[in-house]
């Protein structure tokens, strides 16, 4: 029987923490969800009932929703009126995050956030390449962490919705949360 190298006990460990850290986060996430849409209502915010919708199904919340304009103030006032809720663990919005004058989500964001995690939007333009090819760097996703809520912008489009969700936010949902409330 071959003993193991330095790398494969590193490598055990290493997956052995990040899976009890994992397994030590909520199991169930409340949310909050904001559509930034200069022309959705309740009943056309599909992105908005997708992200409600897969939440749910994974076992989590999201008692929490609004549909602001794309006006930076209405952002803003949203993110912070969530944030103060102290049942909200992470917020997420959808649309506003283009590169057209009208896409003003990301810049509200990341002028409020106290930690930002960049790893969440390089890691959703390297899926979404692979997925749709050089239109994912139209996106300006980001995420970060903001008066202790974890907030993630997403695309208005469906389909990047979908993406963000079930390859990004659905399997670290808990495991982000966890690592704020530490």
């Amino acid at each position: 029987m071959k003993n193991p190298s330095r790398s494969e006990i590193e490598n055990a460990v290493n997956k052995k923490t990040y899976n009890e850290h994992k397994a030590e986060g909520p199991q169930g996430v409340n949310c909050a969800i904001i559509t930034v849409s200069d022309t959705r209502n309740e009943e056309n915010d599909t992105s908005g009932r997708l992200i409600i919708n897969s939440l749910v199904e994974n076992g989590h919340k999201a008692d929490f929703y609004k549909i602001v304009k794309d006006e930076p103030d209405q952002i803003r006032s949203s993110i912070e009126e969530f944030s103060k809720n102290a049942s909200v663990q992470v917020i997420l919005t959808n649309g506003g995050t283009g590169i057209t004058k009208r896409d003003t989500t990301y810049d509200v964001v990341v002028s409020i956030l106290d930690k930002e995690m960049p790893g969440f939007g390089e890691l959703f333009r390297n899926i979404s390449f692979q997925e749709i090819g050089t239109p994912a760097i139209l996106t300006r996703a980001t995420a970060g962490v903001y008066n202790d809520t974890i907030i993630m912008t997403l695309p208005g489009s469906g389909n990047a919705c979908r993406t963000a969700l079930d390859k990004i936010i659905i399997p670290e949902i808990s495991h982000m949360v966890r690592e704020v409330l530490r």
